[in-house]
This record gives structure tokens, sequence and C-alpha cells, in this order.
């Protein structure tokens, strides 16, 4: 992709999946250099108010695969093979902003670090994601 305003169109006309339309998450900025997203905390909390652990790696998750997919290119596919993250801090309140950028961009692995932080830019979660790249299944 040209651009970001390539990379945001390619995402509206892809869709990010109804996991992510359910959370919340919306788009901001995509290239293959860098994406960013937001996500509520209201609705993906924790029974005692804190954003929960697995909304962080839905956010990492979606922002990493979405790239890798971008940076595929037509005619591929990238899937996610493993996925870490490390809570450092807590979001009650707002959204939480998801910056991905990449680690590694190979032929068949790609490797994704996403930074999430609150409203008062404090670092909340660290999520790392790995992806293969393979031939997208033919239409039949």
């Amino acid at each position: 992709m040209a651009d970001q305003q390539d990379g945001l169109q390619w995402v509206r006309e892809r869709g990010a999946g109804l996991l992510a339309e359910r959370m919340g998450i919306e788009f901001t900025e995509f290239s293959v250099e860098r994406s960013v997203a937001t996500m509520p905390v209201a609705g993906n909390t924790q029974p005692v108010g804190l954003l929960h652990g697995g909304a962080y790696v839905v956010l990492g998750e979606s922002l990493g695969s979405m790239a890798a997919n971008l940076f595929a290119g037509p005619g591929r596919l990238a899937v996610g093979v493993d996925v870490n993250a490390t809570h450092t801090a807590s979001a009650v309140r707002g959204v939480v902003t998801g910056v991905c950028t990449p680690i590694h961009l190979g032929r068949t692995l790609t490797v994704h670090e996403i930074a999430i932080t609150n409203e008062d830019g404090r670092r909340c979660s660290t999520v790392r994601i790995t992806n293969v790249i393979r031939d997208a299944p033919k239409a039949s």
C-alpha cells in the first residue's frame, strides 16, 4: 500500500471481523510500517472494572494479523501461530490505543509488537504476534 489512506481503505473493504466490531475496535492509521487502533474500556472489562486482559490480546492480535495480511499482499494469507502479552498496568476508563510495528517482515513469517496505552499515555500491555504467510486458498 502506498500510504495510510490506502491502508485504511483496505481495512474498510476487508473488514476487521465480527469480534473486533463487537469490541468497538477502530483503526485510525494503517500501513505496513505502523498501524494504530483504539478500543473502548466500557463493555470490555473484568467484573472488577478493569479492562480484561483478553481484550488487550484481541486488540493486539487484530492489529498484528491485519498488518501481516496487508504485508502478505494479494493471493496470500497471514495466519497467527503465536501470540503473547505482558500486562503492566490497567485501564479503567476511556479508550486504549494500540500501536503496531513490525519486528520482522519475511517471505513466510512476520512478527509484530503492539504497545497498548491508556488515555494517560501509560503502557498497559505489550502484545507480540507471529504470523505465517501462505498462499490463499483457491476460490471454488
